[in-house]
């Protein structure tokens, strides 16, 4: 059985409960995520040398495209960090005119963050940088893991969802 195959069938009795998810794969995928971050940061420094940003900005300015008009304490939320950090992270972006702070209409005692053209660029050009290397990835692997990688989305898309329900139970104060 070749190495896709022998996969493909691990896949596909996992799935109809025929095999028990083997001891140790948390760890496993832990590890595979871990190595896969690391592997992504290092190829998005190579492929763009020129980019400045650490993957903390580059996080809180993706974090404030995703929820634009979002408050500092928001992103903070949103991110797991402490809004001292957020807040440090911020006031360096804005002094490179990355993101802006606006007071917010309802409440002029807080403020609301919004990227500027600048900051949008920076966004598309780090997301465009993290496509090209997992398309030229991608594309470098046997046609068998592709599918899988791609049948795997969904998947891996429900844990994601299922992570981030983890944490918001964790961070609601008890009643």
């Amino acid at each position: 059985m070749t190495d896709v195959t022998q996969l493909e069938h691990q896949v596909s009795t996992r799935q109809t409960g025929t095999d028990p998810v083997a001891p140790g794969s948390e760890r496993e995928l832990a590890d595979a995520v871990a190595r896969l971050r690391r592997a992504m940061r290092r190829a998005a420094r190579s492929a763009d040398p020129d980019n400045a940003l650490s993957v903390a900005q580059l996080e809180l300015l993706s974090a404030v495209a995703e929820n634009p008009g979002a408050r500092p304490s928001q992103i903070a939320r949103f991110l797991h960090l402490a809004p001292n950090s957020v807040t440090t992270l911020v006031n360096g972006l804005s002094a490179l005119d990355l993101i802006t702070r606006s007071s917010n209409t309802d409440d002029r005692r807080t403020v609301r963050l919004t990227l500027t053209p600048t900051g949008e660029e920076a966004v598309l050009r780090w997301q465009t940088t993290n496509a090209g290397i997992l398309r030229t990835a991608y594309d470098d692997l046997h046609p068998g893991w592709q599918h899988l990688i791609t049948a795997a989305l969904p998947a891996v898309r429900e844990l994601i969802g299922t992570i981030d329900q983890l944490v918001d139970q964790e961070s609601k104060p008890d009643k």
